[in-house]
Order: C-alpha cells, then structure tokens, then sequence
C-alpha cells in the first residue's frame, strides 16, 4: 500500500511538472511559428521586384498617359498615369518589358532595378492615332465617326514648316493659300477665302470669339509651341459651336516634358527672313512641370517690296498634379506682330515678275495675349470632369490693302485705318460619364463667353499714279487721313452661351453610335455711332449630330454622320454701310442671316499587305442656305448678301505606303464640287446675269491633291530626305464664270503645280537642314480673283519664287 501510494506520489508530482512545462512549450511554438511567419513575408518581399519608370513621346519628350507595359509571356502589367509614369510589382524576376500604346511603335525594353525612361517611336503611318478633337477628351480614331487628320509632332519636326501652310495643305481636302507674312485665307469642304466657315482652336478653345472676324486668327499663334494639329473637316457645331462648318483646325500645345529638354534654334532664307526660337520643358518638382516655348521672326527686302515684318511670339504651360486624380494646368500666348503688306497685283507687274508694291504705307499690326485656367479632376474610372476659365486680349489695327477703292482710269482713290479690339472673359465646363449599359459614353457641357468689342474705320485719301495706258495703277500715295469721316464705328458686348450634349453607345458588337447636339445662343448689345442707333441682335440655333462606326476589325473599319452647322454674319460686315441700299432699307447690313448648312457623309479606312498600305476616304455632300456672299464692285468696295442656296460636294482620299523603314509614300487630295443652286445676282435687266444657279463658285478648283516621298537611308542614320508636289487645279476667279485661273506650273499642269524639296541630318541632338520651296521656280498665283463688271481687272497674289530656307537646331535632352 505505501509502494502505491508513493508511485501515485511520484506520478502526481509528474503531471505537475508537466502542467508546468505545457505553457512554456505554447509560447515557444508561438514564437517559432511568429518568427516563421515573418521570415517568410520577409523572403516573399525579397523576392518581389518592382519596376518603375516614365514612358515618354520619342519626338517631344512629353509623357505618354495610357500605355501599357506588360510582362512577355504573361497577364501581369500596368498603365500609365496622366503624367506618363508607372509602377509594377511583380514577384515574377524578368530581363525585358513589352510596351505598347495607340499611335506608337511597340518595344521591348531591357528593365533595369533603377527608375527608367521608356522613349516610344511615333508611328507617322499610323491610320488609328489617339484623338481629342473628335469627342473634347481622349478616343481612339476608330471611335469618331467623321473625317479628322493628324498632324504628328514627327510630321511637324521633320516639315521645319516655315509657316503653318506647308503643314496644314498636308491634310487631304485642305487648301490654305499662303498670303504673305503668315497672312492666309482658308478652303475646307467650301471655296478657299476669307469667310468664317473655319474654326481655329487652341486645345479645344477658340482663338477668337464668335462674331469677330476670324481670317488671320493663325497670326496669334506661335508656331514652334504646337506639337501636334488636328483638322476635321464638316461641320464641328455639335460640339464647337458656330463658324465650325467647313471644319476646325485644333493646335495642341507642347505639355510639360517628362523629362529636362531644352530645344534652341535659328533659321533663315535668301529673303531676308531670320527667326531664333528656343524653348525648354521639364518636372520641377514630382508633381509641377511646366513648358516655355518662343520664337522672335523678321523679315527684311523680301522679294516682294513692301513686306517686311516683325514677330515676338511666347507661350509658357504649367501643370500641377494636386492628386493622383485632379490636376491643374496654366497656359500663356502672347503675341505681337507688325507687317508692312504688299497686298495683290494686276496683270502687268505679276506676269512680268515685277513684285513692286502699289503702296509703301499699309500695314498691320497685332497685339494677343490669352490665357486660361483647367482643373481636371477623375471621380473613377468612369467620370471625369473639367473646368476652364479663360481670358483673350487682342487689338488688330491696320490701314490695309483690300480697302483702296478705284474706279477705273481716275485719279484719285480712297484707303481706310481701322481698328478691331476685344477683351473676353468666359468659362466652360464639362463632364464625362462612362456606363457598362452598351459600353455607352456621356459627355455635356457649357460655355459662356463676355466680349466687348470695338471697332472703327475711317477713311484716307489718296492719289493713283496711272501707268500709260490709262487702265491700271502702278501707285498709290497717301495724300491725307481724313479721321472724321468714319466708314463704320460701333461698340457691341458680345455674349455666347452654350450647352451641348454627346451620348454615344454600342448596340451591337463593333457598332457605335453617336447622338450630339448643341444649342447656342449669340446676342449683342451695340451701339452703332454712324446712325446713332442702339439695339441688340440675337441668333440662336441647336445643331444635331447623328453618327455611326463600324469596326470590320483587322484595322479597317465605316463610318457615316449627319450634322448642322450654321454660321451667323460677322460684325464687321453687319455695320459697314450699304453701297448699293434700296429704298426702305436699312443703310447698313442688319439684316443678314446666320448661313446654314446640313452635311451628309460616308467613309472608312483599312490597312492593307500587312499594314504597310493604309488608306483613308470619306464621300460628303453639304448644302448651304443663307451662306454669306461677297460681290466686289466696280470700286473694289463689297456688297454683301446672305441669300439662296449652294451645293459642295466631294471626295476626300488618303494613302500612305511604306514598304520599309527607309521608304514612306504618302498621297492626299480631293475632288470637290462647290456650286451655286439658287442665288439673285442683281435685279437689272441690263445684267447679263442675274441669277447665279448652276455657276462654279470662284475660287473654288475642283481637284487639290498633296503627295510626298520620304527616303531614311540605313546607310546613313539620321539622314531624311524628301520630295513634295503641290497641286491645285484651276478655278474660276469671278462669280459669272467667264475667267479662269488656268496657268501652267511645273510638269505642265494648269492651276498651281509646284514642287517642294527637304532634308536634314540629325546627330546627337544636332540637327542641321534645308528646305527648298518651289523648287523649280514657278510662276504662279495664290490667288487670283476679280469682279463681274467688265471693266474689272483680275488681282493676283503672287507666290514666292524659289526659296531656300536653311537651319540649324540643338535639343538637350536630361534624365
């Protein structure tokens, strides 16, 4: 009995020990499996690596938002943000990343543990660019159901346009006639001329506002702080308003570089044309980057008398990213132009190459400065939203050469100064919603636009200096002004207000449709001191779009659209006075309507032998009612009718074809028909016409074509070379059709035939180059028009002889 006792002494005395260690033990597997845990976390962390970097334009250095940089082989990727940046943890080690985005050529990149700089290569060939004009934000070509055009920064770098017009006429269906001095006149879907059928944007905003005349707005821009263009062509009302009808020209500024460059640069021709430019661009901070871009141009002894001219043109951006969703961006243009204008010539002195002026005292000068505010901000992956406010300051004072009324063999003559000055404030804002519902997109906004203008024209004296025959000018001296006697005076405080919607949607697979609409509404106030009245004036319409796309796959696709655009009188020609003002008529121009037009069109695209033939076309009718006409007097002064009804018609093509690296052809032009269905002439039964239907309109030829061939040698990196053929066919140069502007350029063609030659080197940042214009030294005529009356004499605006332009530039670029 005590053996057992002790032995279950012994045991209990066991079990304590042990009830004593069981804790120990728990805790020490406890911190085992804790120490485990973190050593394992810790080598699962080891063996993550993340990637991190920038992918940036090749040709700009800006940053590139939306690319995609991937893993070869796998699913594992990321996209860039607004500012081009990206970062991508992955456990998976590699040596490359594939990198891709719209517009670029896809690389594979050697990843490196540091932050690297992914330089993407433009595709200039590329037929499905990213766009914004199309929709006011972001889309893929493919998705815009109308004709648009991009100029790529490459094709701006390499063009070392000395004026926009050498890129702008690149454009399939655009002609911009060259006037000397960056003075220009515009044909897009209508006759090239001065009328406001064109809209010139900014990144999206106006340059001037609706119902100031818009010819020569291209002046108040600076060339070398565009980095890309892009044009559509039909009517934009749905979404830009007025004036947007034969199309709009969208010039996008040069953002913040993603990384340090600096861009220097001097060129000149044999002329008497120099400029310098320079601009620099980069992040100051991880969140502030900013761009400064100008350029001072002069011209002096050209080879037309009386056209030399100064410009100081400056643009500066800022962007802050105050959130990884929100975003504010600054912008500045200013400008300051002065020109001595030559203005046209008569047949005498162009056909015998004598370029002497018939004034040395007309001129124009221009003073712009516009400046805006954005905020951007992301709600989600679906919304976004942005505000603009914005301001223009703009003064346009000339004594100009257009003005000078003449009557056949007289003495005397009479000039006028004038001066066009407006101040706007304005804001717009816009929301963008996507929805899963059809893959369907909503954007609406508004804008509001308060510009007091002031305007007034008064008359000068002068006296004709006749040549033997009694029949023309050979100059004009300017014996007196005579600023008490106005020719028009008035202010107006300009108000525009707007909404617009766009709802565009997928019914079916590859199907899109597009439903937009805008309504505007344009009044002003003024007081017109010629006849001391006082009144407001008001136009308002809503302009519907209805567009579609089909996306055949294999990049090819079809596209149709119907829209409206409209386009209300200028104010300048509302309040210049009535040369020819019947009884109970008003003796100025009130009564003029806003001209409208309806635009049907159908065209696609394809990629053809394994994408290196694309093609581009699109087939558009657009009838016209009430479209502003211009008929010129005996005097040269212009009467001016809103009435009856016109037709313009044509087919638009683009092919590009580049066999190789080394090669790339490109061919652009159009065939177009621009007529007048119904429009009164004149009520005089002495009149041999009076009724314009089934007339030409003038200056309106009907084939435009712009082809150009680019050789890169492998042999020679850095090298570029390339030939261009301009070619406008000939056109009628009065209203009545009874003469035509049909002489003989380079390869006999009638109408403008010239020939263009460039080439560069570029090594190291260093680019040296030439351009040659007309190279064959052509006689010929940018434009060339005259009057109905017998008696009239056809003007000339006579093109440059060969010009050789020669240039050097320098771009620095850090890290």
């Amino acid at each position: 009995m005590s053996t057992l006792k002790k032995v279950e002494s012994n045991f209990g005395s066991v079990n304590n020990k042990e009830s004593r260690v069981r804790p120990l033990t728990m805790k020490l597997v406890s911190i085992i499996c804790t120490v485990a845990l973190v050593m394992s976390s810790l080598l699962l962390q080891a063996q993550q690596i993340t990637y991190q970097g920038v992918v940036i334009d090749g040709q700009t250095k800006e940053p590139v938002p939306g690319a995609t940089l991937r893993l070869p082989g796998t699913q594992i990727g990321t996209v860039t943000d607004e500012l081009g940046r990206f970062s991508l943890p992955t456990a998976q080690p590699c040596d490359h990343l594939k990198v891709s985005s719209v517009g670029y050529q896809e690389t594979l990149i050697a990843v490196s543990t540091g932050k690297m700089v992914v330089s993407l290569t433009p595709k200039v060939e590329d037929l499905q660019p990213i766009i914004v004009t199309a929709s006011r934000e972001a889309q893929v070509r493919s998705e815009a159901p109308m004709a648009i055009s991009r100029l790529s920064p490459t094709l701006l770098q390499e063009t070392k346009a000395v004026n926009l017009y050498e890129v702008i006429n690149k454009t399939p269906g655009v002609v911009m006639p060259n006037l000397g001095n960056e003075q220009h006149s515009m044909g897009i879907r209508q006759p090239f001329g001065t009328n406001a059928y064109y809209l010139y944007l900014e990144d999206g905003l106006p340059v001037r506002p609706m119902g100031v005349f818009n010819h020569n707005a291209l002046i108040e821009l600076n060339a070398f702080a565009i980095s890309s263009v892009e044009v559509v062509k039909g009517p934009v009302s749905s979404l830009y308003g007025p004036e947007g009808v034969g199309g709009a020209i969208n010039f996008l500024t040069h953002r913040p570089t993603a990384v340090p460059v600096v861009r220097v640069g001097v060129l000149g021709d044999g002329w008497g044309y120099r400029r310098v430019q320079a601009g620099a661009g980069g992040m100051l901070t991880k969140r502030f980057g900013v761009f400064v871009g100008g350029s001072m141009a002069r011209q002096r002894n050209s080879w037309q008398s009386q056209s030399d001219f100064d410009k100081v043109s400056l643009n500066t951006r800022a962007e802050y990213v105050l959130s990884d969703r929100t975003r504010l961006i600054a912008t500045t243009v200013f400008n300051k132009y002065h020109s001595q204008t030559s203005g046209s010539v008569d047949s005498v002195a162009y056909y015998s190459r004598n370029y002497t002026s018939t004034t040395d005292f007309t001129y124009r000068d221009v003073y712009s400065l516009r400046s805006r505010l954005t905020l951007e901000h992301r709600w989600s992956a679906q919304g976004e939203s942005f505000m603009t406010a914005f301001r223009r300051d703009n003064s346009l004072k000339q004594n100009p050469n257009y003005s000078i009324r003449w009557k056949s063999g007289a003495t005397t003559a009479t000039g006028e100064i004038n001066d066009n000055s407006f101040s706007s404030l304005g804001l717009m804002a816009q929301h963008s919603q996507r929805f899963a519902w059809l893959d369907s997109r909503l954007i609406a906004g508004a804008l509001f636009d308060n510009s007091p203008n002031t305007y007034y024209a008064y008359q000068t004296e002068l006296q004709a200096v006749l040549r033997p025959d009694k029949r023309s000018v050979e100059r004009y001296v300017q014996v007196r002004e005579l600023p008490d006697q106005f020719l028009s005076r008035y202010e107006a405080r300009i108000r525009n207000v707007a909404a617009y919607a766009q709802y565009d949607f997928s019914p079916i697979p590859h199907v899109r449709l597009t439903l937009g609409v805008r309504y505007d509404r344009m009044s002003f106030n003024y007081d017109n001191f010629l006849d001391k009245t006082r009144g407001i004036k008001t136009y308002e319409q809503a302009s519907p779009r209805l567009g579609l796309t089909y996306d055949l796959g294999r990049s090819r696709g079809l596209y149709a659209n119907v829209s409206r655009g409209f386009s209300p009188p200028g104010l300048t020609a509302v309040f210049r006075k009535n040369p020819n003002v019947g009884p109970g008529q008003p003796p100025f121009y009130y009564n003029l309507q806003p001209a409208q037009f309806t635009n049907v069109e159908v065209g696609g695209w394809a990629s053809l032998l394994d994408r290196k033939v694309d093609f581009d076309w699109s087939i558009y009718q657009m009838a016209g009612r009430n479209e502003l006409l211009s008929i010129r007097q005996p005097d040269n002064s212009t009467d001016y009718q809103s009435a009856g009804r016109t037709l313009h018609r044509g087919v638009e093509y683009s092919l590009t074809y580049k066999p190789s690296d080394q090669l790339f052809f490109r061919f652009g032009g159009t065939n177009a028909v621009h007529r007048f269905v119904d429009f009164a002439l004149s009520n005089r039964q002495s009149d041999a016409v009076r009724n314009l239907a089934d007339y030409d309109m003038p200056q309106a030829p009907r084939w435009i074509a712009n082809t150009e061939l680019t050789y890169k040698p492998c042999w020679a990196k850095g090298l570029r070379t390339a030939l261009e053929w301009q070619r406008i066919s000939p056109w009628y140069q009065n209203q009545i059709n009874t003469v035509r502007y049909n002489d003989r350029g380079a390869f006999g063609a009638p109408g403008v035939s010239v020939i263009n030659f460039r080439t560069g080197y570029v090594w190291k940042g260093l680019e040296v180059y030439m351009n040659v214009l007309n190279l064959t030294d052509e006689l010929y005529a940018n434009n060339a028009s005259r009057g109905n009356a017998p008696t009239d004499r056809t003007t000339f605006t006579p093109a440059a002889p060969r010009t050789v332009v020669v240039g050097l530039q320098y771009q620095f670029t850090g890290n």
